[in-house]
């Protein structure tokens, strides 16, 4: 699939009092300002065209647009975001996509459903059960898929306590390649494909983002660049580090279709 546009939201000043996980501490605004306009630099040079979402101050988790919404070819979904803070920030999305897709569709309560939790591969959605994303939602969403004539796996991530989201681990970056993380459950429904597994340094790093040719990787990590590179793919390493301490990585910071 080639993209064409992508949704983004810098970081708010209040970027820091967002959600984490993480241990390495608070994030510098005035870098992860400077990492997004070079991811979103980085989008526009492979050939999409970036539209910034409105400023979110109340909503500090508010770059991490990908949580928001699934973008297929012919439609959207609106998700519920898992955290209750968060489900404010679909209010500027929806309006936004509506301007590209005719058809809307929406995760209803009690479902919850983080987009960070959806993994499309071919004609396989992959969605993920996890502390964000609850059966209710996973299940909205299967029906959807397999209406769209998607197959559609769910698989309970919630043991596996180093992946907030699916795409922590489980990333698929086309021509039959995974990158999964070290830590990734086994799945036997991508048994068919190629499998990319990092050793355990460098498990960020399975968060990567295949866009029009070109695999953005996380800076920092080489021996994942060296094997993709090894497998003939083009990588462009960013720097992601204050999104790291937030918890979010490549794929989290924009929304594409």
């Amino acid at each position: 699939m080639r993209y064409t546009h992508a949704l983004v939201r810098r970081p708010c000043a209040r970027f820091a009092s967002g959600l984490t996980q993480s241990t390495e501490g608070p994030p510098d605004l005035v870098r992860a300002l400077a990492q997004h306009a070079a991811y979103c630099g980085a989008l526009t040079e492979l050939g999409i065209e970036v539209t910034p979402l409105p400023d979110a101050p109340d909503h500090p988790d508010g770059t991490f647009v990908e949580d928001t919404a699934l973008c297929f070819k012919e439609f959207c979904v609106i998700a519920r975001p898992g955290a209750p803070s968060r489900r404010g920030e679909c209010a500027s999305v929806a309006p936004a996509l509506q301007r590209h897709y005719r058809r809307v569709l929406n995760i209803e309560e009690p479902g919850t459903l983080d987009g960070g939790d959806v993994c499309l591969a071919e004609d396989l959605l992959l969605i993920g059960h996890s502390a964000r994303t609850n059966e209710a939602g996973a299940r909205q969403l299967a029906d959807i898929a397999r209406a769209a004539g998607l197959k559609p796996h769910i698989i309970d991530i919630r043991a596996s306590r180093a992946l907030l989201h699916l795409k922590s681990g489980i990333n698929y970056l086309g021509e039959g390649l995974f990158l999964l993380s070290s830590n990734a459950p086994a799945i036997p429904a991508i048994e068919r494909f190629e499998h990319l597994v990092p050793d355990a340094a460098e498990d960020y790093a399975a968060n990567a983002l295949a866009v029009n040719g070109t695999v953005l990787i996380a800076a920092g990590y080489p021996r994942i660049g060296a094997a993709l590179a090894a497998r003939g793919r083009r990588t462009q390493p960013l720097d992601t580090s204050e999104f790291r301490k937030m918890d979010g990585g490549l794929t989290c910071l924009s929304l594409r279709f």
